[in-house]
């Protein structure tokens, strides 16, 4: 017996050809049943009456695609047996600083050699940055799963939409009040889940940004409901207009005071301009928190909150710090996006953006500012270049997902920490 417990298994030989078949065919079977109601029977409306529309190309790919790999799959790990899988180069600290400088260096060029298209994607992208950096602050660094972000994100955004329509407050005025107001609401949100870890803070989390979507959607005398709120004003150059005509009669507009021709390109390139100007922003204030006491108190935090509550630490502040400021940086995303739509409505900020936000953390890697930053990019990026799997989008989007946890479950840079080497 003690022969046989001590006798190591060579994964690599994988299981007897019978069983390997029997493997696949489960398998193959299980993917069918799973994808037959999602990718083969698809509604479709015929008249006045929801038929459905069969699809079974995309079925037979996904069983046969699970199939053939389970088939093979022994001979892929003999294969591979001795590979190792590559990955990145470990940067250190100051390395990936220098590295995130030359980023905001080329970002500050790209805009006058890139597209008017790209120029409008890589806005979104940084947009996604701005929110990713945020709640790498919840998530990263104090250890705190928020699935609600996008509520943080929405009242930003609506901040500056409902100050302008009853106030006429510019994007300026609005900018620091709906950061502000993102952060009271993260503020509140924090008393309630002070005692909640793990899977129970992130349920509650989720639903305080149900709550937030569906108060958007039902208070239609204040929000405009479903519809939301249009005809949001452009962000100004100190008060300049850039705008074909001027909306104040007798003023001048940014293109007529430097005499150059109206071109529709101008305000695209401020746009990205002005966010990567607030990407600088919270990347210098993160940076500079996590480097304070109070980031050294997330990190204790994160890593033990025991431990924590011994060094005479306050959990309670300490989280309640982490959501407040997480929530400020996606009010200045949420306010920037309504100005760079013009249009906010609560479709806009569903569950799936909070799942976005957070898999721009967790596949950039937690605590990792230029990891947040390249997953941003890539997540962000990606699908419009892949515009032909757009179907297929969440599709492959779960199985990047999948594979990332498998294979470099830390992320695309994890963060270095600070650490000493006792010669050998």
């Amino acid at each position: 017996m003690t022969q046989a417990i001590s006798t190591p298994i060579n994964v690599a030989q994988g299981a007897p050809a019978g069983q390997t078949l029997k493997n696949a065919i489960v398998a193959a079977v299980m993917t069918a049943i799973l994808t037959i109601p999602v990718l083969g029977l698809q509604l479709k409306l015929d008249g006045y009456k929801v038929v459905f529309e069969p699809h079974w190309k995309p079925v037979w790919l996904a069983v046969g695609a699970v199939f053939l790999f389970q088939l093979f799959k022994p001979l892929f790990l003999r294969a591979t047996a001795g590979v190792k899988v590559p990955s990145l180069p470990a940067l250190g600290t100051g390395q990936q600083r220098k590295v995130i400088w030359l980023l905001l260096a080329v970002g500050l060029v790209f805009p006058f050699f890139g597209s008017r298209g790209a120029v409008d994607v890589a806005t979104l992208a940084l947009i996604y940055v701005i929110l990713g950096l945020g709640l790498n602050i919840v998530v990263g660094y104090a250890g705190l799963l928020d699935l609600g972000y996008v509520g943080f994100y929405a009242v930003g955004g609506y901040t500056y939409a409902l100050l302008n329509q009853y106030f006429g407050l510019t994007f300026w005025e609005c900018l620091p009040i709906a950061a502000c107001m993102s952060a009271t609401f993260g503020f509140l949100l924090g008393f309630p889940v002070l005692r909640l870890r793990g899977d129970y803070l992130a349920i509650v989390t989720l639903g305080f940004g149900e709550i937030i979507r569906l108060l958007l959607n039902n208070l239609t005398s204040l929000t405009g409901g479903p519809d939301g709120v249009s005809g949001i004003p452009k962000p100004t150059v100190f008060g300049i207009e850039m705008a074909r005509s001027a909306s104040v009669e007798g003023a001048k507009t940014f293109h007529e005071l430097l005499g150059w021709d109206y071109s529709g390109e101008h305000m695209v390139i401020f746009l990205y301009l002005l966010a990567l100007l607030l990407v600088g922003f919270t990347l210098f204030v993160t940076s500079r928190l996590i480097r304070m006491p109070m980031g050294r108190a997330w990190e204790a935090l994160r890593e033990d909150e025991i431990a924590c509550r011994s060094l005479g630490l306050n959990p309670t502040r300490i989280k309640l710090s982490a959501f407040t400021l997480g929530a400020a940086f996606a009010g200045l995303g949420g306010a920037f996006f309504a100005a760079r739509q013009g249009l906010v409505n609560p479709e806009s900020f569903t569950f799936i953006e909070s799942a976005l936000i957070l898999a721009v953390v967790v596949l950039g890697g937690m605590g990792s500012q230029l990891g947040v930053i390249l997953a941003a990019i890539l997540l962000t990026a990606l699908p419009e270049v892949a515009r032909g799997f757009a179907e297929y989008r969440m599709l492959i989007f779960g199985l990047v997902m999948v594979l990332m946890m498998m294979w470099r479950p830390q992320g695309l840079l994890p963060a270095s920490r600070p650490h000493v080497e006792l010669p050998q």
